[in-house]
């Protein structure tokens, strides 16, 4: 149960701590192997459900302190919860590449050899289409024709990131975007897992991954309207808690009124990082109304458009209901795209990537995917089969 008591003492920026937890127990494994004597390996702390003002403990005794915000993984770093064996829809080569440290910490280093799209196809009249084949679909990377190495459309499990924007202006329009929150949710699939990071000038993890609608209204209602906007700090540490789940899909809705006037990350940072391999798609809502910057406006659509998102702007609140189910009817109707870059995966820097379908009787198809991505920056799950 939350307290407001308890307000001031949460743990700010928890979505860093879990990295350093995963460090220490990679650190731990490697002790353990190169010592002849057996060796207790310590484990990484077990996400609880609630809210974070009663679970989240700090590495030491003594209240929470202030973490600085999550920082994105450095290349070829491993992340909490990620295995080094082969992800469905995102293989990797079958031997590891040698082990090494980060900053004094044990990692085991694997290469990305696969590359996984997630595709929503319109018509010219903006409906969804979800009867198309395989050979229906042409991937260009950096503009060279790529062969898909596997193909499928089904819906199954996501793993969503719930970002509510929870400065002094959003107070009068919290009950209406909580609502339309949970109908998101209840209207996706019943097997996703969704946590909720409420954020102003700092963002906090209300909720940890949970299918369970009741503990995410209970965290979506921890409104504390005040303080400024960090937008781009918060979405960064979404997309970085994201790569604790073991499930391969993976989308971050956010809901914000105003431009990001806190954040550390700027909005180039944000999306950069977002642009790693296996990102989430980020679907936008901007209650912004005549009075605000263009910029937000701005940052919102290049937020979206680059992870293969959509960014929506209401002229009226009661919209925002409807436009979260059709963000849940857009999630669920997805095609998914494996292939493999003919491009050397030696070869850095920044890769585009553009998908053409064509198919009789559609005269003009469009397809919504990322835009690119850069090599060897992989955000994936913990394994599974999703």
């Amino acid at each position: 149960m939350y307290m407001p008591e308890l307000g001031t003492t949460l743990l700010r920026n928890r979505l860093a701590l879990s990295r350093v937890a995963a460090g220490l127990l990679l650190l731990g494994i490697a002790t353990a192997q190169s010592t002849p004597a057996p060796q207790a390996t310590p484990t990484a702390p077990t996400p609880q459900s609630g809210s974070s003002a009663t679970t989240a403990q700090p590495p030491q005794t003594g209240q929470p302190q202030a973490q600085p915000p999550a920082q994105a993984p450095s290349s070829g770093q491993s992340q909490p919860g990620q295995s080094n064996a082969s992800q469905s829809g995102q293989a990797q080569d079958s031997s590891q590449a040698p082990a090494g440290t980060d900053n004094g910490v044990f990692v085991f280093r694997a290469e990305a050899r696969e590359v996984t799209l997630h595709a929503t196809v319109i018509d010219d009249k903006n409906h969804l289409v979800t009867n198309l084949d395989k050979t229906d679909f042409t991937v260009f990377e950096n503009n060279q024709p790529q062969k898909i190495r596997a193909f499928r459309q089904e819906d199954f499990p996501v793993a969503i990131g719930i970002v509510i924007d929870n400065s002094g202006s959003m107070r009068e329009k919290r009950d209406a975007v909580n609502k339309a929150a949970l109908n998101l949710v209840k209207a996706s699939n019943p097997q996703d897992q969704v946590f909720v990071v409420n954020f102003n000038d700092e963002y906090y993890l209300d909720q940890e991954f949970t299918p369970d609608i009741k503990k995410l209204q209970t965290a979506l209602e921890h409104v504390e309207a005040r303080g400024g906007t960090a937008l781009y700090d918060a979405i960064v540490a979404s997309a970085d808690y994201l790569t604790h789940s073991p499930l391969q899909r993976k989308a971050i809705f956010v809901v914000t009124d105003g431009e990001d006037d806190a954040s550390q990350e700027t909005l180039e940072q944000a999306v950069h990082k977002l642009q790693q391999e296996n990102g989430p798609v980020v679907y936008a809502i901007g209650l912004l109304g005549e009075e605000k910057s263009r910029r937000a406006k701005r940052a919102l659509e290049l937020i979206a458009e680059r992870t293969g998102g959509e960014s929506f702007f209401p002229p009226s609140l009661n919209e925002v209901d409807e436009i979260s189910r059709s963000i849940a009817h857009d999630i669920r109707n997805q095609y998914t795209i494996t292939y493999t870059p003919s491009t050397p995966k030696t070869v850095g820097g920044y890769r585009t990537i553009h998908v053409d379908a064509h198919a009789k009787p559609y005269k003009k198809l469009t397809v919504r995917t990322r835009s690119g991505y850069y090599p060897g920056q992989e955000q994936q799950g913990a394994g599974g089969s999703n």
